[in-house]
């Protein structure tokens, strides 16, 4: 195996579509396309210039010219897709969340590991180059000790019973498919909570309109995070420091902008992302392949363990508010 790694995509959908494009953009070799009709298969290869299109995901992960597999179905099938992949002997990088639960994420994440295989969650948001400077930022010491986080991720979504972000089935709500964004950059921050509040109103299919959750940590940050799906807000982050603050501007998880103030509220650094093609998603197949290349089946800017992490606590969230799926 070379050090570019070969992609299939495996299922067609909304976020496939942007991951492909991506990749197909900047020079990665996306090689195969998995759906459960042919004809899907065909249409998404057509598409981006796949060679191959395959009517089956058993066939995709079969496909001896296929590194690495993407993982990119509804959330409840992650877990199942992802252990397709890992016993046909390919690595994964699977959409966020990495599954519906704590559980399927620790069983996929035990399955890699004997087979020496890489598992990746697909948190794009880690690897954007504003992430990778605010990282160094905090590094430096330039906010002083970091007390909090706030952020939200609040967007206008469909109201179609039959959508999948409606579906209790299709493991839906603004938790799994929002909220996932702020809670994630919690952890990258803070670690797990030592303590969840939360609190979210629902939708008559069952599924979660708007969550909220205050987490408290051992070393007493705090970090408030609201994510809606009925309702369109600033989308926006700030980092909070005895020295200083980070304004993360909208859209806060996607490449954006952002600026650093000191303690005077005088900005001392403003950032802008530089120009980049797409949306940024092909930055995590880089660390794929790079993790790849260097023989190691995990990264430590997202490791497997604080994905399994990151599940309990939107686990321990779930609990609270009574928000149970079909696939659990």
């Amino acid at each position: 195996m070379t050090d570019a790694l070969r992609w299939g995509i495996l299922a067609t959908g909304g976020i496939a579509h942007q991951f492909a494009g991506d990749l197909v953009k900047n020079g990665f070799t996306v090689q195969a396309v998995g759906s459960r009709s042919q004809a899907s298969a065909d249409a998404f290869a057509a598409e981006f210039g796949i060679p191959t299109a395959h009517p089956s995901y058993e066939a995709l992960v079969a496909d001896p010219e296929v590194d690495i597999i993407y993982v990119s179905t509804p959330h409840p099938f992650h877990a199942a897709n992802a252990t397709l992949a890992l016993e046909a002997g390919k690595h994964v990088l699977i959409e966020k969340p990495i599954t519906l639960n704590a559980a399927d994420a620790r069983a996929v994440v035990a399955l890699a590991e004997s087979k020496n295989l890489l598992v990746l969650e697909a948190m794009w948001t880690r690897f954007l180059p504003h992430m990778v400077r605010i990282r160094e930022i905090l590094a430096a010491g330039s906010l002083g000790d970091v007390r909090s986080l706030i952020a939200d991720h609040t967007q206008d979504l469909p109201d179609d019973p039959a959508h999948r972000i409606n579906s209790l089935a299709l493991g839906g709500g603004a938790l799994l498919d929002l909220g996932i964004y702020p809670v994630s950059f919690a952890s990258a921050l803070f670690g797990p909570p030592e303590t969840i509040l939360a609190s979210a109103t629902f939708k008559a299919t069952g599924v979660d309109a708007q969550i909220a959750t205050i987490f408290h940590y051992p070393g007493g940050q705090i970090a408030s995070l609201l994510s809606a799906s009925d309702t369109k807000g600033p989308n926006t982050a700030s980092i909070l420091g005895t020295e200083g603050r980070i304004d993360i501007d909208e859209v806060w998880y996607s490449a954006t902008s952002f600026r650093v103030y000191n303690s005077a509220n005088e900005v001392v650094e403003a950032y802008e992302t530089p120009a980049i093609t797409g949306r940024g998603m092909h930055f995590q197949a880089a660390e794929a392949e790079r993790l790849v290349a260097a023989g190691l089946i995990a990264s430590d800017l997202l490791t497997t363990s604080e994905s399994v992490q990151i599940m309990e606590t939107l686990d321990a969230i779930r609990s609270q508010i009574g928000l149970v799926y079909l696939g659990d």
